[in-house]
């Protein structure tokens, strides 16, 4: 998986700040990678993390295990682990999740069932993220835009 969106155009190349596609991977193995991990990592770790798969259980491990070694070896402390969902909701192509449709609706959005399904599994993890009121918010709707939704 190598798949950038171009509401990241503005550090994809530099690779700055932890695209999606490795937010996506981050929470399918189970850790805690903060952006000062992350800018402790040379250019080539970055694109080792990016370009790695993590799809099968052997790859999720392997991935997993790739992260915690890089991490301690990088900052000397080990990466925090957070908890695998087991149905996560960007994997439910029929349900689209509440606190989505309330930020959708903040931009006069209506994501529809049929519009959500047809999206892919990385493309709902990126909406759910950038709708979170944790979030900074600033790509939602350039990610609405991006995957013709707005």
């Amino acid at each position: 998986m190598n798949d950038f969106f171009q509401f990241e155009a503005d550090f994809v190349d530099s690779l700055r700040c932890i695209p999606m596609q490795v937010r996506f991977k981050l929470d399918t193995c189970g850790i805690k990678l903060k952006l000062s991990h992350w800018n402790h990592f040379s250019q080539e770790e970055r694109q080792d993390i990016v370009e790695m798969p993590c799809t099968t259980a052997d790859e999720i491990q392997a991935y997993k295990q790739f992260l915690h070694q890089l991490v301690l070896e990088q900052t000397g402390t080990p990466a925090d682990e957070l908890p695998v969902e087991s149905h996560p909701a960007w994997m439910d192509s029929i349900n689209v999740p509440s606190v989505l449709e309330e930020k959708a609706q903040e931009f006069g959005v209506t994501v529809t069932p049929e519009q959500w399904a047809d999206l892919t599994p990385l493309k709902r993890f990126a909406l759910i993220k950038l709708s979170r009121p944790s979030h900074e918010n600033l790509n939602f709707l350039p990610a609405l835009q991006e995957f013709h939704l707005a």
